[in-house]
């Protein structure tokens, strides 16, 4: 059985602590996060990490739909304090939606279950293809909003070269903004909203898909970007208008008493992005560290 496996791991693990192998002192220091945050903080976003960036440069293996054996990622030196048992709290305390846990029967012994794991969307690796629906019209959308937090410095390069996919496979756009009904928000420093004119995107041959957890994806176009002529109001955290990108009132205001997923960027950041991406990288990499 997989949980046999599962325990086997753990067993192993345990066992390494004794020897002076592994343990607190080793696997604290290559987590991800800043120290201050809190250990099940750091182990969060280090598997979001792994599971959106790094299974590559962490020798485990992955299914080119994003999902790897759940027994190789417990192997990883970087997540030495995780059990199976904290792994299924994770996924399912995670308000964002991040992962999907699944098991399925073992092809070369049916008899046995293996357990896998992805994240849901947010990927750098090239080869992950996800299970995504597409959107043909701003009505698949169930919000009909499309919506980028970022912050007012990396806004003065967005307003004149648009939103970049930088080293991720898609720009994540949220259904709406922080309030009633949201399932996950934007982090806490997000200054600025821009929100997406889809439709008009769409008729200028822009795609969009919708993930498993509900954010709005695109690749932009064939350099990566989704223009500011696709923008069709931008505002502050407080809702007023920037001048100059007023727009229609109408577009910003989500829909009341519907339950909407916005953009997951607080967990983690791809290795590396292109030279003309790095201001805007860096720039919402330094916003990101004032939040948990």
């Amino acid at each position: 059985m997989e949980g046999e496996k599962l325990q086997q791991v753990q067993g192993e693990r345990k066992q390494q602590q004794k020897d002076g192998k592994g343990g607190r002192g080793g696997g604290s220091a290559k987590l991800r996060g800043h120290p201050r945050d809190s250990p099940e903080v750091r182990v969060s976003k280090t598997l979001s990490w792994i599971l959106r960036h790094g299974s590559k440069s962490e020798g485990i293996p992955m299914r080119p739909d994003g999902y790897v054996r759940v027994d190789d990622l417990l192997k990883s030196p970087k997540l030495q304090e995780l059990t199976f048992d904290m792994l299924q709290g994770i996924v399912k305390n995670d308000s964002k939606g991040r992962y999907n846990l699944m098991s399925e029967p073992d092809s070369k012994d049916p008899a046995q279950e293996i357990w896998w794991i992805r994240a849901n969307q947010g990927h750098s690796i090239k080869t992950v293809v996800l299970e995504l629906n597409q959107i043909t019209s701003v009505d698949d959308i169930p919000t009909g909003i499309a919506v980028h937090g970022t912050s007012k410095k990396a806004w003065e390069s967005i307003r004149e070269q648009g939103l970049s996919k930088m080293k991720r496979n898609h720009i994540h756009l949220a259904q709406g903004v922080a309030g009633s009904g949201v399932i996950s928000g934007m982090r806490n420093s997000s200054q600025i909203l821009i929100f997406i004119d889809v439709q008009k995107a769409l008729d200028a041959g822009i795609k969009f898909h919708l993930s498993a957890n509900g954010v709005v994806l695109t690749e932009g176009d064939a350099k990566g970007f989704l223009k500011p002529e696709f923008f069709v109001r931008v505002e502050t955290s407080d809702r007023m208008p920037i001048p100059g990108w007023e727009g229609n009132p109408e577009a910003a205001i989500p829909k009341t008493g519907e339950a909407v997923t916005q953009v997951d960027q607080s967990q983690d950041a791809p290795e590396s992005v292109s030279t003309a991406d790095k201001p805007i990288q860096e720039l919402e990499n330094k916003t990101e560290k004032l939040v948990i």
